[in-house]
Formats: C-alpha cells, sequence, structure tokens
C-alpha cells in the first residue's frame, strides 16, 4: 500500500507541477504587462510565481517575492517602512521565442505542453521513434499542419480515435500479423512529456501496421531474390495519416490498407475459423483404414475415395467409390513429392501426410495472405490467373470466370516466378529462340557426345559475334508447339503450347525449365483474343486455320485490356467455400514464415537493452570472413528501408539457383 500511495503521489505531483507550470505562463505575461505599465510600482502586492522560479514566501513574509527573468534589471525602490525593496525595470531586448500561447493559440492549454514536447522530439532527428526518414518527415508535416495538436489525445485524455486505432492494431492477429509487434502505449497517469512521448508511438506503431499490413511484413526478396517480381508497394505515411485522422472510425480506416482481394479476405475469414476450432486435426481429415491399392481386374472400393480424390484434385463423381489407376496414380505423385516410397497404395504413412494439423494450416494461411500483399492492390476486371502450386489458370472478364484449364509450370529447381504484368500478344507458329542457359547446359554438351544431334532435332545453329544461337523453326516438333503467349519480363518466361500434351494427364505438372504450358492452347487464344478484339469474332478453329504454313502471324491485345498475375497459392477457398492446400512444391511457405520469424527475432532482440561491451581484444578477420560481411552489407544496401523498423537491417536471404526458360 506504501509503494501504491507513493507511486500515485508521484503522478498526482507530476500533474499538479503541470498545472502550476500553466499557470505560470499565464501570470508572468499579466506580471509582465504590470510592469510595463508602471514600472516604478511596489511588487509587494502584486507578485505572482512566474516561470523562471518561486522562492519560498516562509522565508519572506506572506507575500512571495518574484526573481527577476533574464533581460529584465532589478531596480531598488522604497518601501512604506523605510527599507529597501526590489522591484524589475521593463525588460532590455524582447525574447527571440514567443510564448506558447502565442505559437499555439487554438489548443487547449492541456493540449500546450504536450504540443511544446512533440514539436521538441520530432525536431530530435534522430529521436529513437521514426527510423525511416520519409516517415519521420511525413509525421513532422503532419503535426506541424495541425499546429502540433495531438492526434490521439484530447485535453491530455486518449480519444475515441487513440482508442480505435488501439483496439484495431490489438487484433492484427485477424490479418495473420502479431499484435506484439505492434506497440500499444498507456496513456493514463502521464505528465506531459510521457504522454508526447506515447503520442508519438502509437503514430509509429499505427504507420507500421498500415505498412506491414498493405505490403507485407518482410521484403520479398528475403523470400526468394531471383523469381519475384512484384511491386510490394507500401503505403504514403502521409495518406495513412490523412485517411485515420479525417475518418469517423479510425479503426475501420486502418482496417482500409488491408488487401481488398476477394481471396485475400476469404483467407481471412478462414483463418478465423481455423482459429476457433480446437487445436489438433482439421475436421474434414480423411480417416485411418485399410490400406487401398489398385486393382486392374477388381478395384477397391472405399468410402473414403471421394474425399481422397477431392484433397488431390481428381476428377471423379461423389458416388464411385472405386480406387482406380488416376487416384492411385495421384497417390504415388504426392507420395513422390512429399519423401514417401512412391508405391500408389493409401497407406497409414500417405493419410498421416494428406491429413495436415491446424497449426499447419494456420500457418500455410498466414503465409499466403502475405504474399497476397505484394500484388498490386486493383487487380484488372479483364486478367488471367495462374495458381502455380495447383498447376491451373482461370481467365476472368468483368468480375466472372470465363475459363480454365491445366497448366505445367517450372520445375523445383527451375521454378516459375511470381509477377503481375501487361498481356501483350498471340504469336502464331513461334519461332523459339533457346534460351543460353539451356544453350550452354543442355545443348552443346548433348551435341560434343553425339555430333549431329542437333539438326536431326530440327534445330539451326548459328554463331553471332562469337555466341552460339540455336533456334528451332514453326512445326509440330517445336517445344513452344502453335502458339505462344507473350508478356514482357525481366525473366523472359511465356506462355506456350506444347507438343508434349501427355504431361497435362499428371497430377504433379512441375516440368519445364519455367515458362507455362496451357492446355487447349487454341482455345485460350480465342478467349483472350475475343476479349482484346471482340469484333472480329475469333474461334479456336479459326486460330488453328493459321497453322498451316507455317507463316508467323501476331495477334495484338492491345493496350493493357489484359493482365496476367502468376500466384503461388498452397492455399485458398475454392468455388464451394472450403479450405484447400497444396504442396509447397517451391518452399515458399516454409521461406516466408521463416523470414518473418527471422525478422520478428532480429527486431526483439535489437529493441532490448544494451549492455556496456566488454573490452577485449580485436578479433582477426579472414578474407573469407570480409567477404561474407561485404557479401552481407551488399545485401542490405538492396533492400527497401522502408520494410525496416529501426532495429531491423538484416535477414540472411536463402540462396537458390537461377532459373532457364521454355
Amino acid at each position: 500500500m506504501r509503494q501504491v500511495s507513493l507511486e500515485f503521489g508521484k503522478r498526482g505531483m507530476s500533474s499538479l507541477r503541470w498545472h502550476h507550470i500553466l499557470c505560470d505562463h499565464i501570470l508572468a505575461r499579466a506580471a509582465v504587462g504590470l510592469l510595463l505599465a508602471a514600472p516604478l510600482c511596489a511588487l509587494a502586492q502584486e507578485a505572482a510565481p512566474t516561470a523562471a522560479g518561486i522562492i519560498d514566501s516562509s522565508k519572506a513574509g506572506n507575500a512571495p517575492t518574484l526573481l527577476p527573468n533574464e533581460g529584465m534589471t532589478a531596480v531598488a525602490t522604497a518601501s512604506g517602512d523605510g527599507g529597501a525593496q526590489t522591484a524589475l525595470a521593463a525588460p532590455a531586448s524582447v525574447p527571440d521565442q514567443a510564448p506558447i500561447s502565442d505559437a499555439l493559440p487554438s489548443l487547449d492549454p492541456a493540449d500546450r505542453v504536450i504540443a511544446e514536447r512533440i514539436r521538441d522530439l520530432l525536431a530530435a532527428k534522430p529521436n529513437g521513434i521514426f527510423a525511416d526518414e520519409k516517415e519521420h518527415a511525413a509525421v513532422e508535416a503532419f503535426y506541424q499542419k495541425r499546429n502540433l495538436a495531438p492526434l490521439w489525445l484530447d485535453k491530455g485524455i486518449e480519444n475515441a480515435r487513440g482508442n480505435a486505432v488501439v483496439a484495431r492494431l490489438k487484433q492484427a492477429d485477424a490479418d495473420g500479423l502479431d499484435p506484439a509487434d505492434y506497440k500499444t502505449p498507456v496513456f493514463g497517469f502521464l505528465g506531459p512529456e510521457g504522454l508526447a512521448e506515447a503520442e508519438l508511438a502509437l503514430t509509429q506503431s499505427m504507420l507500421t501496421y498500415a505498412r506491414h499490413v498493405q505490403a507485407g511484413r518482410v521484403p520479398h526478396r528475403l523470400v526468394r531474390v531471383d523469381n519475384i517480381g512484384l511491386p510490394q508497394r507500401a503505403p504514403d505515411p502521409a495518406k495513412v495519416l490523412a485517411a485515420v485522422a479525417d475518418a469517423p472510425d479510425a479503426g475501420k480506416a486502418l482496417d482500409e490498407f488491408s488487401p481488398p482481394h476477394e481471396a485475400y479476405q476469404r483467407l481471412k475469414a478462414a483463418l478465423a475459423e481455423l482459429r476457433g476450432k480446437t487445436a489438433g486435426r482439421a475436421r474434414d481429415e480423411i480417416a485411418v483404414g485399410p490400406v487401398l491399392s489398385f486393382g486392374r481386374n477388381r478395384p477397391m472400393e472405399d468410402a473414403r475415395v471421394p474425399q481422397l480424390r477431392e484433397r488431390l484434385g481428381v476428377p471423379g463423381e461423389a458416388s464411385d467409390l472405386r480406387y482406380d489407376e488416376k487416384l492411385a496414380n495421384a497417390v504415388k505423385g504426392f507420395q513422390r513429392g512429399n519423401g514417401l516410397p512412391a508405391t500408389g497404395n493409401l497407406d497409414a504413412r500417405t493419410v498421416k501426410k494428406l491429413n495436415p494439423t491446424n497449426d499447419r494450416r494456420i500457418a500455410m494461411v498466414i503465409a499466403n495472405m502475405e504474399r497476397w500483399r505484394w500484388y498490386p492492390r486493383e487487380l484488372r476486371k479483364s486478367r488471367v490467373e495462374v495458381n502455380e502450386p495447383d498447376f491451373t489458370l482461370k481467365v476472368l472478364h468483368e468480375g466472372r470466370q470465363l475459363w480454365t484449364t491445366r497448366v505445367v509450370i517450372g520445375k523445383p529447381n527451375l521454378p516459375s516466378p511470381l509477377l503481375a504484368q501487361q498481356m501483350d500478344s498471340i504469336t502464331i507458329n513461334p519461332t523459339w529462340k533457346v534460351p543460353p542457359s539451356i544453350v550452354q547446359n543442355e545443348y552443346l554438351p548433348a551435341e560434343a557426345k553425339e555430333p549431329g544431334g542437333m539438326a536431326r532435332m530440327g534445330l539451326r545453329v548459328k554463331r553471332v559475334d562469337g555466341e552460339v544461337q540455336i533456334t528451332m523453326p514453326p512445326g509440330g516438333q517445336n517445344p513452344l508447339g502453335h502458339i505462344r503467349f507473350n508478356f514482357f519480363n525481366r525473366f523472359t518466361v511465356f506462355q506456350h503450347d506444347t507438343p508434349d500434351q501427355y504431361l497435362f494427364a499428371h497430377v504433379v505438372r512441375a516440368e519445364s525449365h519455367g515458362c507455362m504450358r496451357v492446355q487447349d492452347a487454341a482455345k485460350y487464344a480465342e478467349i483472350l483474343a475475343s476479349i482484346a478484339r471482340p469484333e472480329e469474332q475469333w474461334t479456336a478453329d479459326k486460330v488453328k486455320s493459321l497453322y498451316a504454313g507455317g507463316a508467323e502471324y501476331e495477334i495484338s491485345l492491345g493496350s493493357g485490356p489484359i493482365w496476367i498475375y502468376l500466384t503461388y497459392q498452397t492455399a485458398f477457398i475454392d468455388d464451394a467455400g472450403k479450405l484447400q492446400t497444396r504442396r509447397d512444391l517451391y518452399n515458399l511457405d516454409s521461406r516466408t514464415l521463416a523470414a518473418i520469424k527471422s525478422m520478428r527475432a532480429t527486431s526483439n532482440r535489437a529493441s532490448e537493452p544494451k549492455a556496456k561491451p566488454a573490452v577485449a581484444a580485436p578479433a582477426r578477420v579472414g578474407p573469407a570472413q570480409r567477404r561474407k560481411i561485404a557479401h552481407r552489407a551488399e545485401q542490405v544496401a538492396a533492400y527497401p528501408a522502408t520494410f525496416f523498423s529501426s532495429a531491423t537491417r538484416y535477414a540472411r536471404p536463402q540462396p537458390v539457383r537461377g532459373i532457364s526458360r521454355r
């Protein structure tokens, strides 16, 4: 009780001193006015405390004595009892700084002292609150525009806007973020200095949250440095401040910075549902039962087959309970991709792998929500979406899905990229220009072992400026098939037809060098051309009619009517509203979650109080270590500063191999 009383006594004295300071400013101005009007008047009856200081009245009779301010002169005057008394003459010069009431005339007295401290904190650069210069400048301009009035306080008390933002930050986990990353101050029982610091701390947390929820917790370069070409645009801090300050509901305004994509919002709802379930396995798990194997003469039947077929993406009727060859091959592909013996039999180990726990599903959803933040906020109404782990492509126009088909994507060591790009054109009867990586790594070594092999394949070889260039003319054996779909990008990947149509029957279709092979390419061309050039009435037969003769033909798709989005959705909500999960083929889920964990751990370590370093002999650094340090510094310089807090400067990207194209 004594400690509690002392604590509240200290806080009470802090508030009392704050009150006295306000009174001091007001009374000081009154005293100066009286002195200027009657400089020879005795001050014993008019004296009042000033901001310069107070002499204890118990030592000078009942009337307190005014101490001289800087710039004023003490003058001796006669007192009524014949003694000498000190008075203050007019100031020799006007002070440079205007009183607080002149600089901040529109603020409540309780907010003026807070405003003055806010001004001091923002003027101190760096101040330990805003690490990014752009963010600091935006905050400073914002508060100057509002005469340094607090945003989260009214008369020193937390207002409704502040309460709403604090509540939203505490619910950051609804968007797959960690509320611990966004510190929320407690405003109660703080003096002016503490309130000013808490005001700016909440502003910083709010801006950090807006940046994370819109553009992602980590730069995607920390996840994969070589094949992600997405904008990942953080919001303008000035716009965030204006939106929250002007909104009737600050929490709702802050929520508007989360991705508006339907896929993201559905994952957000699924995350809430998963967290509401009892920890452990999901309710729709596949039950353990007898081992299922394919028998050609007499296929086994089991009630788990429809559920298994749905989990693996194998088409079929819900009433069909046969464990047929197609389903057995799908199980075999799943086993091969998950490090299990590829028997094609549904055994207990395979069932265990097919049933992710709630915790695992939650982690997958969080990783996918993070990746959606890297994409543009507005997806075009006419667009192509490829989901690489699902090996599917769909075309959308004016809010509805027109068509879907299967695709073949890059191998795990030659992954297809993630990007958002305008579709440019369609090429009928394309010539294949073999990428340099394939020339050097595959064709030239093969030609050295078997001379004449490239000529028998129909490849044409020539040297240009000392470089070997290999092409294949249009035709049925061209690896691009009859059609190429063009969208310019730094990865030089595209979509195309293929002579290897059998690949589309595989469950796991990761077989290319990075480009995407499209099933029924002529139909795909018909749909794209019909969107971009509806007056020409394109059909698949019209497209196929151009194959004859082998002449190259270009169909322009116009300036920006159709965009393509290459996505990596290992967790998504299907048309029936069910959460679907897919194998993390390129390990992007694990990389994303590891990068977030690494960033948070680094941030937490940096925020801890630093102990005084012990004096030690300098360590000897060899050439290899110096190269490693230089490499890390180069990596850090390449990352956008806006994605780092003041405590975080580096997280090591995992090395990956580059991709060649086909």
